[in-house]
């Protein structure tokens, strides 16, 4: 939870960024805003790589295939808003934000409202729209929820980033209708920014004992067996490799918990469905360390255009002495470092406590709620304010939880 001192700095700080002038841009042309469901999304993917290169922020959790894929679970009400600008004559597609119509995460009050990501095992909120379009694009985005009666109109965002031209504009745009968000919550995420330069390395990343513990680590690993970093990008290799993935995280901790995606038939379909789609077109593949051919630890990793996203990790955790987690993360850095499509990862962690923490940059990440009306209204101060009240007493109880179990 953000300590109110916290919250009240990420407030004014939002004030701030909506009192910030636009950027100069080319002129703005009308924007209308399509709201589309699961079938539609499947004929824009031409449409949605184009949006992504023009995009201020890549979000690969709001792909029209996955979020068509996400729209199969049971009880699953995506509805994607599609804002598209008349150019030269043609239709040209400039924002795309995808919702579940479902309770608010981490709520127990009982009201619908419109959730990103959208859909389970995502872990970004925030649209993807054209840089030079981002104010427009919102309002009319906005708008269009505001006048549907078929859609709620509170919004729930868990996992934007708090910096950025787009938040940036979205406090703009609020500010511009009389609408106050809520601030539930702050994090910081570890993300890797690529730079081509000779100082770009894992070892600048990594303490002198680091690094020695995990050159001890590796020699000791290569003396069981033939140790091998590989990348799998093939597209049958890549779902031989999710199968041998979704084994890998079965047999930890995850499985013994029902986390893992085997446990849900439904998790594992998506993730086959998902590797399957993206593959073909260079925008998911595996990293694996194998020792004799088995893999001992996996990573997953999903692309949207410049930026790479490490969705899921495994290891198996009867060699955890070995850190094979730990020695995967060296050879997957190198290999963004040196991999000219990409420009930054984003760790998909929720806070710096995860093994990622060594990258060198930081994400800053907000989670809030937003009316989409024109000067608010008394039921979203009220059902805002209950769930502030609620997370903090939840953070309260797991806290009390947690050192009673130290005792």
């Amino acid at each position: 939870m953000i300590q109110p001192h916290r919250e009240q700095h990420l407030s004014a700080s939002l004030t701030q960024a909506a009192a910030l002038p636009r950027a100069a841009a080319p002129a703005a042309a009308h924007v209308s805003v399509e709201v589309a469901g699961a079938a539609r999304l499947a004929e824009i993917q031409s449409e949605w790589r184009d949006l992504v290169a023009r995009a201020d922020a890549a979000n690969v959790f709001m792909h029209p295939l996955l979020v068509a894929l996400g729209a199969r679970y049971p009880d699953a009400r995506c509805v994607t808003l599609l804002g598209w600008r008349d150019n030269g004559g043609r239709r040209q597609l400039v924002g795309l934000w995808a919702f579940n119509i479902a309770r608010a995460p981490r709520s127990i009050i009982p009201v619908s409202v419109l959730a990103a990501p959208p859909f389970a095992h995502a872990f970004l909120a925030a649209p993807v729209i054209d840089r030079n379009a981002l104010d427009e694009t919102l309002q009319a985005m906005l708008n269009a929820i505001a006048g549907d009666p078929a859609l709620p109109k509170i919004l729930a965002l868990d996992g934007m980033r708090a910096d950025g031209a787009t938040m940036q504009a979205l406090a703009r745009v609020l500010a511009a209708r009389g609408s106050q968000p809520c601030h539930l919550r702050r994090s910081v995420r570890p993300m890797l920014a690529c730079r081509r330069d000779a100082a770009a390395s894992v070892d600048t990343m990594l303490s002198a004992s680091t690094r020695k513990k995990l050159r001890q680590h590796r020699r000791r690993l290569a003396e069981k067996g033939a140790l091998e970093a590989t990348t799998i990008v093939e597209p049958e290799a890549v779902a031989r490799a999710v199968e041998d993935f979704l084994k890998l995280e079965a047999a930890g901790w995850k499985g013994r918990e029902r986390s893992a995606l085997l446990c849900n038939s439904r998790d594992a379909t998506f993730t086959r469905e998902m590797m399957a789609a993206l593959a073909p077109h260079g925008e998911a593949w595996v990293h694996a360390l194998t020792l004799d051919g088995v893999p001992v630890s996996m990573q997953i990793v999903l692309r949207a255009g410049a930026t790479a996203f490490t969705w899921k990790t495994a290891y198996d955790e009867r060699l955890r002495d070995f850190s094979p987690g730990m020695l995967l993360l060296e050879d997957y850095t190198a290999a963004f470092l040196a991999d000219p499509r990409i420009a930054t990862v984003d760790s998909c962690a929720y806070d710096e406590a995860s093994f990622m923490a060594v990258w060198d940059g930081r994400e800053a990440m907000i989670e809030l709620w937003l009316d989409a009306r024109r000067g608010g209204s008394p039921a979203f101060v009220y059902l805002s304010r209950l769930q502030n009240i609620y997370l903090r007493l939840r953070a309260q109880a797991k806290a009390i939880h947690a050192r009673l179990r130290r005792r």
